[in-house]
Parts: structure tokens; sequence; C-alpha cells
């Protein structure tokens, strides 16, 4: 019922708008019908056409104003293109001119130029050329003055060879004590010899004989003179001939062996001249020399007999030659070196083999490289090796190890000689902690693993950084040692670590330079040795010499038994 009452409530509402504009049109009709409605619109329509004439005529005077404003703008601005057209031919005229002046200059300016670049090509191929010279020059003189400068310290060469003789610093502290032997310290006394006669009593002052106050006691005061007499000793033999009547036979004692000339020498005086010429260097003449003054002239001995005990000692330690090689063969470590020798004007080697106990073996060569190497222990070694990076050892032995002494001398000269590099400093910085390490190490005690990694690590960074500073800055013509030693030890890394690993190499190779002193100073003694024969007799004496000096022998008594 609700919903009905709404429903007829809507639809009044509608009608009565609906009949409201239906009287609005009916209206609006009426008006149309009795004309009031169109006239009212035909005023309206009246105004806005006059509203609008008015508008279009202000407009059109507006135009008009604005073109005569813009006809005579137009004037202006052609007065003003006119002048700015006349400015801008002058001054194009003008520029003309000056572009035609700066043409000219420019050509004169470019036949200078080509001119002076002419003279200047030419003074650069000169400065060019006087550059490179200088450059030759500098590389000549950094050359020379290496060679100069070269010593002990800083190359191969003998300290008794150098031209530079340094004064070696010394560097203890000064402890203000007085020099000489200090208070509380034994001393080291001079000792005392057994003696030869009875002694000699010496009689107490005269003052104390006659005073009773003065008692012997049983403390007496022991005081010697040593002197040497040499007392020429001849032992003549004696044999009475008997005569055969029937046979003419004639007969006689036999003498003792080695009794054969009228007069012979024994072991002794071998000895001495054979000692005096290859121990102690002197020539034969002044050997013979010092025999017959101390003699007194009773003996002049020949300088063919004392040539000669070279070769008969040779002979009869053969035996001991032959023990001694094997020996050498033997052992486990093996120094080796040579160094030259001189034969008539020619040249010739001398090698050495020396064992770390000190038993030595010369050996003459006449040449070098692997015929040098025949014959002596090297040839058929299989142990280690110690050498001065002779190329040709490292053809033998089954391990090697480079004397690290002339490492260090190697690269202090190529500190000497190459200051702008670093890696020199620092590898021979290394070099010496290394060996420092292993001498402090106790007997018997093996290197440290890490340490020794360590060691290596480093050995290998410096030799990175040297390759680095070489591409950077190539190695000189004239001086090319250090390039030489850094790509040295690159190659025989191993050659120059071995003594860190095995402690039965030493790091240097001082047995064999040592051992090899020894021929030096024979060699400048004789200056030039008359056959190859005498250099390697000299050898084998030398061997022998050596290795009873090391068993503690009296050398003269040996020796004369040897020759007795």
């Amino acid at each position: 019922m609700k919903e009905r009452h709404l429903t007829m409530y809507n639809s009044f509402d509608y009608i009565s708008g609906l009949q409201c504009q239906v009287k609005t049109q009916e209206k609006i009709i009426e008006g149309f019908q009795s004309g009031e409605r169109y006239r009212i619109i035909q005023d309206r329509y009246d105004k806005n056409v006059n509203e609008l004439r008015r508008m279009l005529e202000k407009v059109k005077r507006e135009r008009d104003e604005a073109r005569e404003t813009t006809v005579h703008v137009r004037s202006i601005w052609f007065e003003v293109f006119d002048k700015l057209e006349e400015a801008y031919k002058k001054q194009e005229k003008k520029l003309l001119k000056e572009l035609e002046k700066e043409k000219e200059r420019r050509i004169r300016a470019e036949a200078k130029r080509d001119e002076y670049h002419t003279k200047y090509t030419e003074k650069n191929r000169e400065l060019y050329a006087v550059k490179t010279e200088l450059e030759e020059e500098k590389g000549r003189n950094k050359k020379l003055t290496a060679q100069l400068n070269r010593d002990y310290e800083n190359s191969s060469i003998p300290s008794s060879m150098s031209e530079n003789k340094k004064k070696i610093t010394n560097s203890r502290e000064k402890t203000g004590r007085k020099p000489g032997g200090q208070p509380g310290h034994a001393g080291h006394c001079r000792k005392k010899q057994e003696p030869t006669g009875e002694p000699v009593l010496l009689m107490p002052p005269q003052e104390v004989l006659q005073d009773p106050d003065f008692k012997k006691t049983k403390k007496k005061i022991i005081k010697q003179i040593v002197g040497i007499r040499v007392m020429l000793e001849v032992k003549e033999y004696h044999a009475d001939i008997y005569y055969n009547s029937k046979t003419g036979e004639r007969a006689h004692a036999a003498f003792p062996e080695g009794v054969v000339n009228d007069v012979n020498y024994d072991g002794s005086i071998k000895a001495f001249l054979f000692l005096l010429n290859h121990d102690c260097c002197t020539s034969i003449d002044k050997s013979r020399r010092f025999l017959y003054d101390l003699t007194g002239g009773k003996l002049d001995i020949s300088k063919g007999m004392i040539n000669g005990l070279s070769k008969e000692f040779s002979k009869k330690t053969q035996k001991e030659q032959q023990e001694l090689f094997q020996r050498l063969l033997m052992s486990p470590v093996l120094h080796t070196d040579c160094t030259n020798a001189r034969e008539n004007g020619n040249s010739a080697y001398v090698f050495v083999c020396t064992t770390p106990k000190g038993e030595t073996m010369y050996f003459a060569r006449p040449k070098k490289g692997h015929e040098g190497v025949k014959g002596t222990p090297v040839e058929d070694y299989q142990g280690i090796l110690i050498h001065d990076h002779e190329a040709t050892f490292y053809k033998y032995g089954s391990g090697h190890q480079e004397c690290l002494a002339h490492v260090l001398r190697y690269l202090k000269d190529s500190m000497e000689n190459e200051p702008e590099r670093t890696w020199n400093r620092e590898m021979r910085a290394l070099i010496q902690e290394m060996i420092h390490y292993r001498n402090r190490l106790e007997e018997g005690t093996e290197c440290d693993r890490d340490k020794v990694t360590g060691f290596e690590k480093k050995y290998f960074d410096i030799l990175e950084k040297a390759k680095k500073e070489y591409d950077d800055v190539p190695a000189s013509e004239y001086y090319r040692e250090g390039y030489n030693l850094y790509r040295r030890m690159k190659k025989y890394s191993s050659s120059h670590l071995l003594f860190l690993h095995d402690m039965r190499v030493p790091h240097n190779n001082n047995a064999s330079e040592r051992s090899l002193r020894a021929y030096k100073r024979k060699q400048k003694q004789a200056m030039s040795f008359r056959s190859f024969d005498t250099i390697d007799l000299i050898c084998q004496c030398m061997s022998m010499l050596v290795l009873m000096r090391k068993n503690g022998d009296n050398l003269f008594d040996r020796v004369s038994r040897i020759f007795g």
C-alpha cells in the first residue's frame, strides 16, 4: 500500500512539471504569433551588428595606422641597411687589401720557415751525430772505468795483482788500553827446547858468597839460548880390492844401496834443495847458492842434479799419488778450479781438485775444457762439485754449487757501474744474509725449511725485479756484466742455493782458491817453464807436499826418507 502511494505521488509531480513546461511554451508561441518576440530578436541583432561594425571600423583605422607606421619604419631600415652595406663594402675592401698583405707576408714567412727548417734539420743531424759519438765515448769511458776500478773486492783479480791498493779500514773500537800484553793475561811465551848439552851453572855474585845471611834455596831460574848449526856430515866407505893372479879377476866388498858414484848425496841434501825449490819457491840458482854459503863453499851442487829432483820425487811417490786420486774420487764433495800457466811462451793450465778435508791434487794440462778435465778426478766424479761457474764442470758430477764469494764481487761491480739499478744491491744483501744464517748454524744442524723457502722466494722475486729493470732500461752495449750475471743466476739458480739444502756443501770455493795460490807463487817465481813436463812434475810434487803437511809429518824428514 505504501509503495502504491509513493508511485502515485511521483506521477503527480511529473504531471505538474509537464504542465508548467506547456504553459511556458504557450507563452513563447504567443510571443512569436504576435510578432513581439521577432521584434526583440531583431533589436538584439541590430544592436550586435552595429557594435561589430564599430569594432571593424576601429580595427581598420588601427590597421591603416599600423601600415603607415610599417612603411615608415621600413623606409628607415632601408636607409640604415644602405648605410651598413656601404660601410661593409668599405670594410671589406680594406680587409681584402690587408688580406693580400698578409698573404704576401705569409709567403715570405713560409719561405723563411723552410729555410730555417732546412738549417734546423742540418743542425739536428749534426747534433745527433755528436750525441751518438758522445754516447759511444761515454760507453767506452764506462767500460774503461769499470776495468780500471776492478780490484780484489769486485772481481776475480787477486789482491796481489790489483792496481788499486786500498787501505783496509780498522773497524775495531778503541779501548783506551796501552798496546801489548795486558795485566792478568797469561801471554804467549816462547817454547823451551830440550838442552843438547850439559847445563851451564852460573856462579852467584861475590857479595852473596861473602854474606853469611844469604842461604841457597831449592828454586832455580832457567833461561835458554836457542841456536841452529848446520854441520856437514860425510860418511866415507873403504873397500879393499882383491886380485886373482890366475884369472886376473878383481873383487871388493859391496857398497850400500845408493852409494854408486865417488861422491853421493843422501836424502837430507836432496830434501833440503827440493823443499827450497818447491815449497819455498826459490830458484835453482838461489837454492844451490844458499847451500854453498851454508857449508862454507864445500858443497857446490850442479843445476842438473837439482832439476832432476822433481822427477825422482814423483817417481818414488807414484803409489801415494794413486791412493790420493782414489780418495778424491770417493769424496762426496769436491772443490775444483783451474788457472793459467806459462810453458816456454805458450799457454797451459793447471787444474786443482780439493776435498773439504784438505786433500789436494794438481794436474797440468795443455788446454782447458773437456780435454783439460780428462785424467782428473772430475772426469768420473759422481758427487757434488764446487767451482767458479766454469761451464765445462756442469757436464760432470751429480750436483753443483757456485762460489758465492765470486758472485758477491760481481754484484758489487754491478752496483758500482750500474748505480741506477736496485736489484744488485738487494741480491747482494740477500746472499750475505743467507751465508750468515748458514754460518751461525751449529755443526750437525739442518737449515729450517721455512727459512730456506723464504730465502728462495726472495731470491726469485729479486730476479723478477732485475728482469723488469733490464726490460725498461736495457743494459749498455759497453757494460753487460750485470745483465749477464742476472741471466746466469736465473739459469743456474739451484747451483747458487744448494748450500742451504746440503750441510756438507760450503758456500764458496776458497779451498781450491787457496790451493792454487801455492802454484801461483811458484809460477811467479819461475815466470815461465821450459817444458810442459816440468809443470806436470811440479804439480805431482806439490800434491804430495800438501798431503804430507796435512798428515802432520815432519816435512823435511819425510822427504829425506823418500829420497834416501
